[in-house]
């Protein structure tokens, strides 16, 4: 390989492309991966000069990143159509607006200042998938790129375009008070007009673009955030408080009262409000979901049912678009909604939109609408460190242990494991509906593990200590990034 071209292997994940910046990549290695990508498309669109929709996020070296990741597909023949600053749905949307053929999205999400990447997608609404980040690594890697003349072009006011999209046909009656956090990140201009547009009040938090995060990262999974979103709703007395991430196909919803909703509750909420139109619906949902979906009243009367499925936006997307499925739902803050109330793929507003909905149609506040759900006790997505290099291999090991946990029936807080699901890693269910997951991380050095029970929190902790018990006698994983 060319010495100056820098692209760690590694980097190619199950859906996206990641690396630490300029560490494991440089500018060089991005325009190869441009080159790469460009080839792709020209492989699977059949045309000359296929026409590429990018958009970059708001970190200070995100542009450099993004002129690289074009110079590379205008080589291979690609006509690229900037939209400039964008969010990851903003870009999705215009595939379906503008009519391109593919997609480049040059973001690293949530991760932490330091890391790039770009999310990327042939077919519309979706994006690529383990088969097609393994051709790409493949092209790229081995520098087998096609050369063409490609073009670029400029497409101004797109963010206006994308904002009316979601406000006409999502205007909502009722006064709700909502505070809008976004961390600094690029949500900061899209969330609070588009809010406002709908017929919110909205209090901003954090919502002036600031690429060095000063508080925390734009991550809604993210306990400080959480925190200050909390706080800020209860100063402002405000119905309710949406935190959206750095890329904003992601929304994380904090209550009322300043109680964190995790997203799998919310998700089953929209369910339960969307089945009274739309009965005999699938819903798509991941595998650290809550168990509450398999047996809901509401969603069972109205002849609804729930597929569990691999964690990951690119996986749920594909499994909506495949079961032709009205939504999906990822604990993470992910949720998708298919025809008629979105095009498939994952938009962290939308999400924020249709609770809006959900509220405008129930007189309750939102903690008491989700007092209405059984309770169960959920420990939140909890990540120890586990080398790339070693993180499937530990996983596999873990299936095989807990496999064989259940055929010897050997108990956990006196409890048998009755079932075993390993779609994504390993999830296994007690008799009780309490359950465990434990799968790598598709886009850090990490593992993931959690935890839920419906009959108490010293169960969903006991189970968290059986499952850190088999992690640490592997001796392959280090510090968490957060523990019950």
């Amino acid at each position: 390989m060319n010495e100056q071209i820098k692209i760690d292997p590694y980097g190619f994940r199950e859906y996206d492309a990641r690396w630490l910046y300029p560490e494991n990549v440089n500018l060089k290695g991005i325009e190869s991966l441009g080159k790469g990508l460009g080839s792709q498309i020209i492989k699977h669109t059949n045309k000359k000069n296929p026409r590429v929709t990018i958009g970059h996020d708001y970190r200070s070296y995100s542009e450099e990143i993004k002129e690289n990741l074009k110079k590379g597909l205008i080589s291979t023949g690609c006509f690229v159509e900037d939209l400039g600053l964008s969010l990851s749905p903003m870009v999705y949307y215009a595939q379906f607006n503008l009519n391109s053929d593919a997609v480049a999205m040059v973001t690293a999400s949530h991760n932490e200042n330091g890391w790039t990447g770009v999310k990327m997608g042939i077919k519309k609404g979706l994006t690529h998938a383990p088969e097609e980040m393994k051709e790409l690594k493949e092209i790229t890697l081995s520098e087998d790129f096609l050369v063409g003349k490609g073009n670029e072009k400029k497409i101004d006011n797109f963010q206006e375009v994308y904002k009316n999209d979601l406000i006409k046909n999502n205007k909502i009656t009722k006064k709700i008070k909502v505070v809008a956090a976004c961390g600094n990140g690029t949500a900061g201009i899209f969330a609070p007009d588009i809010l406002r547009g709908i017929g919110c009040e909205v209090v901003e938090l954090d919502c002036k673009l600031d690429w060095s995060f000063p508080k925390y990262n734009p991550n809604p999974e993210d306990m400080q955030m959480l925190h200050a979103i909390s706080k800020a709703v209860k100063d402002n007395n405000a119905d309710i408080g949406f935190g959206f991430d750095g890329d904003g196909d992601r929304c994380g919803v904090i209550d009322n009262e300043g109680n964190e909703i995790f997203s799998d509750k919310i998700g089953l909420l929209i369910a339960r409000n969307l089945s009274t139109n739309y009965k005999n619906s699938k819903f798509i949902v991941d595998v650290k979901s809550t168990g509450l979906f398999n047996n809901d009243r509401i969603l069972t009367s109205n002849n609804c049912k729930t597929i569990y499925w691999k964690t990951g936006h690119s996986h749920i997307k594909r499994k909506v678009n495949q079961e032709n499925a009205l939504a999906g739902f990822e604990k993470s803050g992910h949720f998708f909604f298919n025809k008629p109330l979105g095009y498939g793929y994952d938009d962290g507003i939308n999400s924020a939109i249709q609770v809006c909905h959900l509220l405008n149609n129930d007189k309750r506040k939102i903690s008491e609408i989700v007092k209405s759900l059984p309770k169960t006790y959920q420990s939140p997505t909890m990540a120890p460190f586990c080398k790339d290099s070693e993180k499937y291999i530990v996983v596999e090991k873990i299936v095989s242990q807990i496999e064989e946990i259940k055929n010897k029936k050997i108990k956990v807080d006196n409890q048998e494991i009755v079932d075993i699901l390993t779609v994504n890693g390993v999830r296994f269910s007690f008799k009780d509906g309490s359950w465990g997951l434990i799968r790598a991380s598709s886009n850090k050095p990490s593992l993931v593990v959690v935890t839920e029970s419906p009959t108490s929190d010293i169960r969903k902790k006991k189970i968290f200590e059986f499952i850190d018990n088999l992690l640490q006698k592997s001796g392959k994983i280090g510090k968490y990034d957060q523990k019950i």
